[in-house]
């Protein structure tokens, strides 16, 4: 297989591990947990694995010789480092005992239900080191949740001696992992299972979580890209660029991005819905950026959009909910029906106020609102063309206020979308080490015994050596929510607190960046050089742990 010269030279760094791991393990165990919230649904749900101890490893004195098998899984969308993760996993897994066997199931846990795998061997994993994306035995995004596809699962399990299964993914793909845990612990199999922290929404984190993985690359690579636009936006200076940026929920690409660039505007979806702000006041608010601007000779500027911020318009948000439960109890009835049929029916079953917003929306919005969702639920808020709608909708603003002269300038948009460009880029040093130090916690944990666990890597901007790895139980971070209008437990998602530092950080230099040009050009990923430019992490990170 031909590879880049940048990948060469990628294959051979060594990933740096926090001291603790670096030689034999002890497990040092800390209190009793609970969840997040709903304590007594999740411990009636979770009986097996409910209530454990938080776990730290530190330096031991005799390694343990552990003989077992391993298997693991790369679920949902991808995110850079995953393919260090599996590097971590594999040497530590054969450092227990050489004789031990590491299998990749194939597109994601369906590859467990179909019985698909691949042994990941020395010569196979040495070709993946340190490189993006999850091409070494895909992703995918089957939901584990059925007692059927546990038995499935459990049957390749056994054939192949595998002790335990290590499910790298987000939120939704770590709750199933922690429904599979307590299912196998229920029925005494003997199958550990285990997880990690993956997406680069950063929305998979709380106090034991500091980042998850990918986060960290994916915004250094979005932030080159913006970077490069302002830099072509300050020179044409002639074209405003709405930049909408992946984050499905939460927005903290959006606000890490803005920190590392100084755009001109940068929406927060969780300010929006706090302040309970509607797509009118939102408009008003980025026109008014824009006329004072061309006031000023400045007829360009750059906006950052989050993905999701459709979700979080109150109102919007409040038609989303009532549609989810439509969608679950009577999505067959109009499914199939013409467009026209479909939206009758729509607008015959929702509530007055909420009818009132779904008439107002552009037809491929609603129609995206009420009828698409992904495996798990979720409006796929990619698709819809968030940063052209409101371009429009501005556009026209600006064309009302010059006819009643409050506008002076020229107001020409162009539209970007970063996701998937930012998802499978090489990892940057952080993830690559951090990543690595992930899939060893995570061999540790095995080893230990444990299940129903996330691998954790705490400490993360101190360097390498003082990082602190362990584990924590997955009911910990767990809640009740409602998803397909039913309440089902899952990992609370964290949202850009708009108390915390980076937030704050933000908010007192927006007004300077809306009226004047104070971009900030990052450049590329930096590999080799000094240790500020190569191995800095998030501004978000740095900020959270002043």
């Amino acid at each position: 297989m031909e590879i880049s010269r940048l990948q060469k030279e990628r294959a051979a760094y060594q990933p740096k591990l926090p001291t603790a791991l670096k030689g034999a393990v002890k497990v040092k165990e800390g209190a009793p947990t609970q969840s997040v919230d709903n304590q007594d649904d999740i411990k009636r749900l979770f009986p097996n694995t409910y209530g454990m101890p938080l776990v730290e490893f530190v330096e031991g004195d005799q390694p343990v010789a552990k003989a077992l098998n391993v298997g693991i899984i790369l679920s949902g969308g991808q995110a850079p480092g995953g393919h260090n993760v599996i590097s971590g996993l594999f040497d530590a897994v054969k450092k227990l005992n050489p004789q031990n066997r590491l299998y990749g199931f194939l597109m994601g846990p369906g590859g467990l239900v179909d019985h698909d795998y691949v042994e990941i061997t020395a010569e196979f994993v040495d070709e993946y080191r340190n490189t993006g994306g999850f091409d070494m035995i895909g992703s995918g995004r089957t939901k584990l949740e059925e007692v059927d596809q546990f038995e499935k699962g459990l049957a390749i399990l056994r054939q192949l001696d595998i002790k335990a299964l290590v499910i790298i993914g987000g939120d939704d793909s770590n709750t199933n992992a922690c429904v599979l845990a307590e299912y196998y612990a229920a029925k005494n199999y003997g199958v550990q299972v285990i997880g990690c922290p993956k997406t680069i929404d950063g929305d998979l984190k709380n106090d034991q979580i500091e980042t998850s993985f990918g986060f960290d690359t994916a915004c250094k690579t979005y932030s080159e890209l913006i970077g490069n636009i302002e830099r072509d936006c300050n020179s044409a200076r002639k074209y405003w660029h709405f930049i909408k940026l992946m984050g499905r929920s939460a927005s903290h690409i959006a606000l890490e991005c803005a920190l590392q660039c100084q755009p001109n505007i940068c929406l927060v979806s969780e300010e929006v819905e706090q302040k309970d702000l509607t797509l009118n006041q939102i408009v008003e608010q980025i026109a008014g950026a824009v006329a004072q601007r061309a006031a000023d000779g400045n007829n360009f500027g750059v906006v950052l959009i989050p993905e999701g911020l459709i979700e979080f318009i109150p109102a919007i948000g409040r038609l989303i909910q009532e549609l989810n439960d439509l969608l679950a109890a009577h999505g067959n009835d109009y499914r199939d029906l013409d467009k026209q049929a479909q939206c009758e029916y729509i607008l015959a079953h929702l509530s007055e106020a909420n009818r009132a917003t779904f008439e107002t929306l552009p037809e491929g919005v609603a129609r995206q609102l009420s009828l698409d969702r992904d495996p798990h639920g979720n409006v796929q808020v990619s698709l819809i063309e968030t940063e052209k709608l409101i371009s429009e909708m501005v556009g026209a603003k600006l064309a009302e206020w010059k006819k009643e002269g409050k506008y002076v300038g020229k107001f020409a948009p162009q539209h970007h979308f970063f996701g998937y460009e930012g998802r499978c880029a090489a990892p940057s040093n952080f993830d690559a080490d951090y990543c690595y130090a992930l899939g060893t916690s995570a061999a540790q944990l095995i080893a230990a015994g444990k299940t129903g666990y996330m691998a954790i890597v705490k400490n993360t901007t101190a360097p390498t050596d003082e990082w602190k790895a362990g584990g924590v139980p997955i009911t910990m971070m767990m809640n009740m929510e409602r998803r397909n209008g039913k309440m089902k437990p899952v990992i609370r998602k964290a949202l850009v607190e708009l108390d915390g530092k980076p937030f704050k950080a933000f908010a007192a230099k927006r007004d300077e960046w809306a009226k004047n040009t104070c971009y900030v050009y990052p450049g590329p990923i930096q590999y080799w050089g000094p240790a500020d430019v190569c191995d800095q992490p998030t501004k978000t990170l740095a900020l959270e742990h002043e």
